[in-house]
């Protein structure tokens, strides 16, 4: 019973947090048309993961440096999701220009997220 409710908690923890059980996993070039821009849009895609782990990892541990900047800080990660969905249709269609362009712009948002995570209180 104890596991099960340790389970419970994490499973509300993650939902309150938004935290995504999905990562990036491997990719299977034979699965799309342009491989090269489906491959920038993975790394992307692991970029965003990994600015996600660096967030909860100071988020559970108490060390974002304010409500505020946490706030900032999840409005980046959220916003290079959207990006990634983009960057996924574009890559689609063979659009490298965007691609590139919309992969920058997840960049500097995970950027900017890992960099807030790793900002300590005062």
């Amino acid at each position: 019973m104890k596991h099960l409710t340790t389970i419970m908690l994490g499973i509300s923890f993650s939902a309150v947090l938004g935290i995504s059980p999905l990562h990036a996993g491997p990719i299977d070039p034979g699965r799309h048309l342009h491989p090269e821009n489906a491959q920038d849009v993975h790394e992307a895609e692991h970029d965003v993961d990994h600015a996600w782990e660096v967030y909860h990892r100071a988020a559970l541990g108490g060390t974002v440096a304010s409500p505020a900047l946490q706030a900032d800080i999840e409005e980046h990660l959220h916003e290079a999701r959207t990006l990634i969905t983009q960057a996924q249709e574009a890559a689609e269609r063979g659009d490298k220009p965007l691609v590139e362009r919309l992969v920058s712009q997840v960049r500097v948002h995970t950027t900017k997220a890992i960099e807030g995570s790793k900002e300590q209180k005062q």
